[in-house]
């Protein structure tokens, strides 16, 4: 799927995130739920979460779309850091 295609709340979820996370290489947000915006699957690479255990990352992602997520039903993280 394109950008152009991006459903408004996958948008707005990435927006959020590119605010939050500025030094991310990677993040793509995917609407699950088939576009009616309630489940969410999220990919973040960032240098934010060297050196965090996987729990902390996901506690970032969760902090920083805590507004967002009141809407939503579900939500799968998948956070990494960029390989050397």
């Amino acid at each position: 799927r394109s950008f152009a295609s991006q459903t408004d709340g996958e948008a707005r979820v990435t927006r959020v995130l590119q605010e939050k996370f500025p030094r991310a290489s990677t993040i793509k947000v995917v609407d699950i739920s088939g576009g009616c915006g309630a489940m969410y699957e999220i990919h973040i690479e960032s240098e934010d979460f060297k050196e965090k255990r996987t729990v902390q990352q996901h506690q970032m992602v969760n902090q920083a779309l805590s507004e967002e997520i009141k809407s939503m039903h579900g939500l799968r993280i998948f956070t990494s850091t960029p390989k050397p």
